[in-house]
């Protein structure tokens, strides 16, 4: 969630946050492509699905079931919507790393290619009613051979990932990328579930994941005597997208073996 976009009492503010396009990249957008180029095949086929949800329209997601194990991972997707690039990370995650996953479309359907409609759309997302698509996908994951239930998320989705952790039971550990949530959706002190946090110490992105908020929410975490492990890089922001301009292989290479690990260690 970025700065503004909620008071306190967890309504949701009017205005809008711009975020400096530099930091940001444009993304293909397209739902997941057999024989796509940008990542190695995955072990297992994606699948679109799609899961109701009580008072809600249904909610499309793609689905990469691992029938050899029972770890899920709910991926969240950065401001851009459900594109080929968080899809093919989620791939990655559930053929690396052993897990099914589940990427849930919070924007049902829009995708933005560029800085200001991406913006656009983020800011008029609805992050409570987000946190109730991201609870579906993980009654959907236990539902289909998963024993427990991770989430994951970058930017926008790290945000929302580190939220989970808190708001739902479904969720057993979190692990969030250069994101983070605000205390009108849910405050990080209060979160009783073990993080595992990853930021790049170059992230220009204030108020929302840059070094000052880094150390902001550190100081929660050891306040509410949150279980965490906090890691960073040499990198700026977004720096796992492969197809954006701050992708740094190492940090990447590194966040993701540890990522494995944490979540390997946290449902098993």
């Amino acid at each position: 969630m970025l700065p503004g976009l909620y008071n306190a009492g967890g309504e949701r503010n009017s205005h809008k946050c711009t975020i400096r396009s530099s930091v940001f990249s444009r993304s293909t957008c397209s739902y997941f492509k057999k024989g796509s180029k940008t990542m190695a095949a995955p072990a297992v086929r994606p699948e679109n699905v799609k899961i109701t949800i009580e008072g809600k329209d249904a909610l499309p997601a793609v689905f990469c079931k691992n029938s050899q194990s029972k770890m899920g991972i709910v991926v969240l997707q950065e401001w851009w919507g459900l594109n080929q690039q968080i899809q093919d990370e989620a791939a990655e995650i559930s053929k690396d790393g052993g897990f099914s996953t589940i990427v849930p479309d919070l924007y049902r359907g829009k995708l933005a290619t560029d800085n200001e409609e991406a913006n656009h759309l983020m800011g008029d997302l609805d992050w409570p009613g987000a946190i109730a698509d991201i609870k579906a996908c993980a009654k959907y994951l236990l539902s289909n051979g998963c024993a427990k239930v991770g989430v994951t998320g970058f930017c926008m989705g790290g945000a929302l990932s580190m939220a989970s952790a808190g708001l739902i039971p479904e969720v057993t550990a979190a692990a969030p990328f250069y994101g983070i949530c605000g205390d009108g959706l849910c405050d990080p002190s209060k979160i009783t579930k073990p993080l595992q946090c990853h930021f790049g110490a170059n992230d220009a992105v204030a108020g929302f994941s840059c070094p000052e908020s880094q150390e902001k929410l550190k100081k929660k975490l050891d306040e509410g005597k949150v279980p965490y492990e906090f890691y960073s890089y040499d990198a700026g922001h977004a720096f796992t997208n492969k197809t954006g301009p701050n992708f740094n292989e190492e940090a990447c290479n590194t966040s993701l073996r540890r990522m494995y690990e944490f979540f390997r260690k946290q449902l098993s």
